[in-house]
């Protein structure tokens, strides 16, 4: 049954996607700022079909958390899960991501015009200094730019790998940092067909004020979002004061 449910919603999924792609083409001659509520309309599909098809819910704790205006946000990776799901509590969210998906037809398309910031990981320096310049300009027009720190998926679990980009960006564009964790690994395995059953939780964490020195911020963010991810591993509940929504 796992199999099966698992297929059909692959299925759906990536029906659901082109049907959403193709609804949507006279958008791109839209301003990019009323793309955000669709790409929200879309990613809130994809949680409506995990939830019936496979039975995987969403937990967001520590919605509170969340600043107004523009910040940067550095978030677990653990699935292709939170490449959408985080669309749905940021209001203008801006994900840096491999420049590999802006060349997609159709798909790429939109996130060239609603202005997904791409990186091209084997240009070193120059990337880096592309990448902050993006992100200044979107931060300074009220967006949330989501980073993920290890730079690719990491299986549940698995050791930390946090990447310096993470500490240019923040560095370079003065402003605070919200940390993410989540267990998603364990619902959406990476390199997995098989999707889980359960609730898959995100925990999003108070921010980092703007000023810490680039050399301590890579640890401090590794400290506080791999303890959260572990404890959501292990099934730990927050403390009773956090927000809470399921979905």
């Amino acid at each position: 049954m796992l199999f099966v449910r698992s297929l059909l919603f692959s299925i759906l999924f990536y029906g659901n996607l082109t049907l959403w792609l193709l609804a949507c083409l006279p958008l791109l001659a839209v301003p990019p700022r009323y793309l955000f509520p669709v790409a929200r309309g879309w990613a809130r599909s994809n949680l409506w079909l995990l939830r019936t098809v496979v039975g995987m819910r969403v937990e967001w704790r520590g919605l509170g958390n969340i600043p107004k205006g523009g910040l940067l946000v550095a978030a677990k990776h653990q699935s292709a899960w939170e490449t959408f799901a985080l669309m749905t509590v940021f209001e203008r969210p801006i994900f840096v991501l491999k420049q590999e998906l802006i060349r997609l037809p159709l798909f790429g398309w939109f996130l060239q015009r609603i202005g997904m910031i791409p990186v091209d990981r084997s240009a070193g320096a120059s990337a880096l200094a592309g990448m902050a310049r993006m992100a200044r300009e979107k931060v300074q027009e009220g967006h949330q730019v989501i980073i993920f720190p290890e730079g690719t998926r990491r299986a549940p679990g698995a050791p930390p790998d946090y990447k310096t980009g993470v500490a240019f960006l923040y560095d370079s564009l003065k402003t605070p940092c919200l940390p993410v964790a989540l267990n998603s690994g364990l619902f959406w395995p990476r390199q997995s067909f098989l999707r889980q059953p359960g609730t898959v939780v995100v925990s999003i964490l108070p921010p980092l004020p703007a000023g810490i020195p680039r050399r301590q911020v890579i640890a401090e963010l590794e400290r506080r979002i791999e303890t959260e991810t572990n404890r959501l591993l292990e099934g730990a509940r927050p403390p009773d004061g956090d927000a809470r929504r399921k979905a």
